[in-house]
């Protein structure tokens, strides 16, 4: 009951309300491809449909206080750069690059997802990145549908990490909401242009600008480092280790191009239509992003299963347009796919590399997101049709602090870009 409680106030810090089903309603839960609840054949239909958890939908929200988003509060947020669950034992290598361009990935979003039933779950967050590039997106595109591959190029990866209760990072008791919550230990030194990725290189010159790559460290260069590199000399304090900072401290990021930060609200999938209250409230992501780009969207199906998917899809997002994300962690559960091309098979999802276990799908990123981070809706700018994420069904222990899981994109026009 205490880590009941516990879970509730450290999902309330960040307005986060994510339920899983009794096990009796995970073994009898089933969705449809197109996101709905199978009807079932015994007499205790409705009884059944009751007791069902929703689906949750996660709306962006700027953040009500500037420590809202801080990693001990364990928030669930888009944009900036990433509150990481385990703070020192980040990804590193290959792991933070997009595997076609070379670029470091950035931030898309994380969300909080405890599994409270076994203690080393107790905290767990899930982590999306990518490259901005749309064209490394098509190339990925094309090697997702590339089954059994040990070591697939992607430009869209997702990290999960996991603590238990007890951790040398964070008090066991709920975080107190008030400004005063402070983690147990400061974490790892971050890229000081992109404030994501560990910063394991230096500047030569200074010594106390850090990087996560030579690409970080020479656009840092050209955009004004080189005026302000001073020789470590200069510096006081330059002795001092560089990760000898207070707990508390916030790593400033040089980078302007980082997407807006955003908060994500879970709430329940409301049942109902859309109501006309709701239809000027949500105008603004209706027409500037959604409309603008349903004509060519319509051009690409490739027959009336894309039509009779789109339009479950749309029915279902119109409760709630301003949706980004839908999370529903439970057995047998599917995506809500807008289109019928381009879906992911069973065989498609590729077994867990730590455990050898099934993966699971756990939430799907909508396109959405892209008006709230400002990405131009043109032809060559960053888009899809959804992003679905599949994680450990078991959400395995082991000793790799962030566990990478298997990102599905779905583009709109499959028929150009892929072939199964």
């Amino acid at each position: 009951m205490e880590e009941e409680i516990y879970a509730e106030k450290s999902r309330g810090s960040s307005k986060v309300k994510i339920t899983l089903l009794d096990e009796e309603d995970q073994e009898e839960a089933q969705i449809d491809d197109n996101g709905d609840v199978d009807s079932y054949d015994d007499d205790d239909d409705d009884d059944e449909d009751e007791d069902k958890e929703p689906v949750g939908l996660g709306v962006l929200e700027k953040p009500e206080n500037s420590w809202s988003l801080l990693r001990e509060l364990f928030p669930s947020k888009a944009g900036g750069t990433p509150a990481w669950l385990d703070p020192i034992n980040l990804p590193t290598g290959r792991l933070c690059l997009c595997d076609f361009c070379g670029e470091p990935l950035k931030f898309v979003l994380q969300v909080y997802a405890p599994l409270t039933e076994r203690d080393s779950t107790f905290h767990r967050t899930l982590f999306l990145f990518m490259c901005a590039s749309m064209a490394c997106l098509l190339k990925d595109q094309h090697e997702q549908w590339k089954r059994n591959q040990d070591k697939a190029s992607r430009s869209v990866k997702v990290f999960r990490c996991q603590l238990p209760r007890y951790n040398s990072f964070y008090s066991s008791e709920p975080p107190r909401n008030n400004g005063k919550d402070k983690p147990s230990s400061a974490g790892a030194v971050l890229c000081g242009w992109c404030g994501t990725w560990k910063g394991d290189k230096v500047c030569g010159g200074c010594r106390r600008a850090h990087y996560c790559s030579e690409k970080h460290q020479a656009v840092h260069w050209k955009s004004g480092h080189k005026r302000r590199c001073l020789p470590s000399s200069i510096y006081q304090d330059a002795s001092e280790p560089s990760n000898n900072r207070t707990v508390s401290e916030v790593q400033e990021v040089a980078s302007k191009s980082l997407w807006p930060e955003y908060e994500i609200a879970i709430a329940d999938e409301c049942e109902d239509k859309i109501s006309d209250d709701n239809g000027q409230v949500n105008s603004l992501i209706s027409s500037s992003r959604v409309d603008e780009s349903i004509e060519s969207l319509i051009d690409s199906f490739e027959g009336e299963d894309d039509k009779k998917s789109w339009a479950s899809f749309q029915e279902r997002v119109s409760r709630t347009p301003e949706q980004v994300l839908r999370y529903y962690r439970d057995a047998g559960a599917k995506p809500l796919w807008p289109t019928s091309s381009g879906q992911s098979s069973k065989a498609d999802i590729p077994k867990c590399t730590y455990c050898g276990g099934c993966r699971a799908f756990e939430f799907q990123v909508l396109p959405q997101i892209l008006y709230y981070f400002g990405v131009e809706n043109d032809v060559h700018s960053l888009d899809w049709a959804t992003i679905a994420v599949y994680t450990c069904e078991s959400s395995c222990d082991g000793h790799v602090a962030y566990k990478e899981e298997f990102a599905w994109v779905q583009i709109a026009s499959q028929s150009s870009t892929t072939q199964r």
